[in-house]
């Protein structure tokens, strides 16, 4: 092969279509046309002497040269990229950048917000894309660049991730003011007899952590409401007899009137951390925005 007609734009083009399997998402990937990657793709052929993708029923599959040349090609990009991060200069005040930012509402609510006010204070010209956590899928999306950054809790991190932690948060009981049911107090008993609402993030759930550790002591509560937001529930709680375990830090932030009680069992509380890939460790503005996030979270309590 004669090396000198490959650059590093068709090496590029080779791993998001080995990736993808797609051109039409390759392109997107690359913010090319498609016209453009098929012209690359062809070039590419034409300099491996490999027709490394074929049709397939679903998008094309890569042929047995282009499958060995996958793995290193990854590796030796990766490498290409953390050098070039690693030796650039970041002035936040000049800087250009989106972020993609990977959380919860709760999240969203109680971190996210904050953070872009930061940004907009010191890095105006730092750009926030916020979308819905997906863990299942967190690893893959953080591998094709289409995630900087998530907020997730350690422990529900995929493996291959970099972690660190931010802060933590525990569950508070909630109610409309004057709820019928706490006139001699909050009670287990009392509490095990209201009708609940939990969150279930996109499956529709009615039993959470809550309910195992419950089950654990024989016991059981009445969960009439799932929903998929924790920022739906105390509006609901505000206007119904409905009750809920909600994070503190959300109820703090709550505009509805409330009334917060302890819980009258005791509940295990949760982390919140960041994760990002090793791929992005180095990159100079992606560390410079997860010092001020760490920093934030932390002048927050």
């Amino acid at each position: 092969m004669d090396t000198r007609r490959l650059d590093l734009n068709l090496l590029q083009t080779l791993e998001a279509l080995l990736e993808e399997r797609n051109v039409t998402r390759a392109a997107e990937r690359l913010h090319l046309s498609q016209p453009a990657v098929s012209a690359q793709l062809a070039r590419l052929r034409d300099l491996f002497g490999d027709p490394l993708l074929l049709p397939a029923q679903r998008g094309m599959r890569p042929t047995a040269k282009a499958e060995q040349l996958l793995a290193p090609l990854q590796a030796s990009l990766r490498q290409v990229r953390e050098t070039m991060m690693t030796h650039q200069d970041f002035d936040p005040a000049a800087a250009g950048m989106t972020l993609q930012l990977a959380c919860t509402d709760y999240a969203q609510a109680v971190a996210a917000i904050p953070l872009v006010k930061r940004l907009r204070e010191t890095a105006p010209g730092i750009r926030v894309a916020v979308r819905n956590l997906e863990t299942a899928r967190l690893q893959r999306q953080m591998e094709n660049g289409e995630v900087d950054l998530a907020l997730i809790s350690q422990e529900n991190a995929p493996p291959g991730l970099l972690t660190q932690a931010m802060f933590e948060d525990r569950y508070a009981l909630i109610s409309r003011p004057d709820h019928p049911a706490w006139r001699q107090g909050v009670t287990l008993a009392s509490y095990l007899q209201q009708e609940h609402v939990v969150v279930s993030l996109g499956s529709g759930d009615f039993g959470t952590a809550v309910d195992v550790a419950l089950a654990e002591r024989g016991l059981a509560r009445r969960v009439a409401l799932s929903v998929a937001s924790f920022l739906l529930v105390p509006e609901i709680v505000s206007q119904t007899d409905f009750v809920a375990l909600m994070p503190e830090r959300l109820v703090s932030a709550a505009r509805v009137p409330l009334d917060v009680h302890p819980c009258p069992f005791p509940v295990r509380g949760f982390d919140v951390a960041m994760a990002w890939h090793p791929r992005n460790h180095g990159h100079p503005g992606q560390r410079w925005i997860r010092e001020v996030f760490a920093a934030l979270m932390a002048e927050t309590g």
